[in-house]
């Protein structure tokens, strides 16, 4: 692991890291060699590879398999081939703003690894200033005939792609849904067989569940405390719901028709009809919060992504940080309906976002066409098995989900249901600014200002980070 960088460095490195977020030119590079040739000749090679992941700590698991079964098998896979090839890991721990600044100064000055993690939503950004590129450009022919692809739903490709092009593979894949607590509805008199197709099916049944004693009906994120989850899993599966995205064509959501819907189904779930806990959401630990508080049957309703079934209220020991024993057969799920039937993007009845990680091949590799063999193999159906071992989790491969999902009927649900209808955010520098801005107008409904109100600041706010050219209103 490379040494902790001091102050003065980290802040030379975050100016590096502004050339990012303004899109400056490409650094120049040498053209990358190709990697096959002195690997078949039997020259030692060695390739690296980089991720926010460490033993011991942040993303532990993945660390733990790149080192204990990827490396050596690949290793093994290549002398068998004849070629003598060290694949070296470079574990990282930080913050994900630290680590990204880390690699965008890699890049900017013609180093790095030569498969470098990455979150999806940064890929956009480091596409526009030329700091890497598409997958078939750096790793030749052999990307686009793998086999891995037709495994590989489009959909969930588009979390490492960028303007129609694939520039990473995808790590995994999620999607956000509806929970609801069986054993409630039941007790409101209410059907344990939900199936909502619309925000007032919705806001009716929360509106039923109010009569029971200690139980907030209805918890969707707002605000600026739980960050981009009340983006996620939140705000924009609303916006999508209305049949608008945060970024289309070129402009930035402003005071639109979509938007205004959204900011006012937020008035009246937690300051009309008292449906949410308004406070909550504007807890440093509201998210937290209620997690625990659905685990123990006082919220009834609760929007989120996969993750809160398989790692929050996981009930296997040692798994969930807030586990149910009763998950099983007292938690439902549902895809969350667009505003109205049709409503949706693409004329959809029901809508999702999804995020996630990947890798992406760095240009200035000396060996790009042998990295490539290394990320394919990273993301071949056996590395994918070894590494959700004993973790259930949905791959973004097909074939590996068929056979690792069919003990979890959620996931599952998750997977063939969710996933070919969810949307992605746009991975443009500008976005983390405007999530934020979009946090704030839901956190100024929430504490009661005005929907015009809420609007016109976020619109000013929107106008500071990306022009009023950039912004669409409606």
């Amino acid at each position: 692991m490379k040494p902790i960088r001091t102050a003065a460095v980290a802040l030379a490195a975050v100016a590096a890291g502004s050339l990012v977020l303004a899109g400056c030119s490409a650094p120049a590079t040498t053209a990358p060699s190709s990697g096959g040739s002195s690997a078949a000749s039997g020259d030692a090679v060695t390739l690296t590879i980089i991720t926010n992941s460490i033993t011991g700590g942040k993303n532990a698991a993945e660390a733990d398999w790149i080192t204990s079964w990827l490396i050596p098998e690949f290793e093994k896979a290549q002398a068998a081939a004849g070629k003598n090839v060290t694949v070296e890991f470079e574990p990282q721990g930080v913050d994900d703003e630290n680590y990204k600044t880390k690699i965008s100064l890699d890049l900017q000055s013609g180093g790095g690894a030569d498969i470098i993690g990455m979150d999806g939503i940064w890929v956009g950004e480091f596409a526009e200033a030329g700091y890497i590129k598409p997958l078939s450009e750096v790793g030749g022919a052999a990307v686009d005939s793998w086999e891995g692809w037709t495994q590989i739903p489009e959909a969930v490709q588009n979390a490492l792609s960028f303007n129609g092009e694939r520039y990473g593979v995808p790590q995994g894949a999620d999607g956000r849904v509806i929970y609801f607590n069986k054993k409630l509805f039941t007790d409101a008199g209410l059907s344990a067989d939900w199936a909502p197709t619309s925000w007032d099916d919705v806001l009716s049944t929360a509106a039923t569940l109010k009569k029971l004693d200690g139980v907030t009906p209805l918890q969707i994120n707002a605000g600026t405390a739980m960050g981009e989850a009340t983006t996620m899993q939140g705000l924009l599966p609303l916006l999508v719901g209305t049949g608008e995205q945060v970024y289309t064509d070129g402009k930035w959501i402003g005071n639109t028709a979509g938007l205004r819907d959204v900011l006012n189904l937020y008035k009246k779930i937690y300051v009309d009809d008292k449906l949410g806990d308004a406070v909550l959401q504007q807890e440093a630990s509201g998210r937290d919060t209620s997690f625990q508080l659905f685990a123990e049957g006082k919220i009834a309703i609760l929007a989120e992504g996969d993750y809160f079934w398989r790692s929050v209220i996981n009930p296997a020991e040692g798994v969930g940080t807030a586990p149910m024993a009763d998950r099983d057969t007292n938690v439902g799920y549902v895809k969350i309906p667009a505003k109205a039937p049709g409503a949706g993007i693409n004329g959809q009845d029901f809508v999702s976002m999804s995020g996630g990680t990947g890798r992406v091949l760095n240009p200035n590799s000396k060996n790009p066409e042998l990295a490539w063999e290394l990320l394919a193999f990273m993301n071949s159906a056996d590395a994918f098995k070894a590494r959700v071992a004993g973790t259930i989790s949905i791959t973004p491969r097909n074939d590996v989900n068929a056979e690792i999902l069919a003990s979890d009927p959620m996931l599952t649900f998750v997977n063939d249901q969710v996933l070919p209808i969810t949307a992605y955010r746009p991975g443009l520098a500008a976005y983390p600014q405007v999530s934020v801005a979009l946090q704030q107008a839901s956190l100024d409904v929430v504490s009661g200002t005005s929907v015009d109100d809420a609007l016109a600041t976020y619109v000013t706010t929107l106008e500071g980070i990306v022009g009023a050219d950039a912004i669409r209103n409606s």
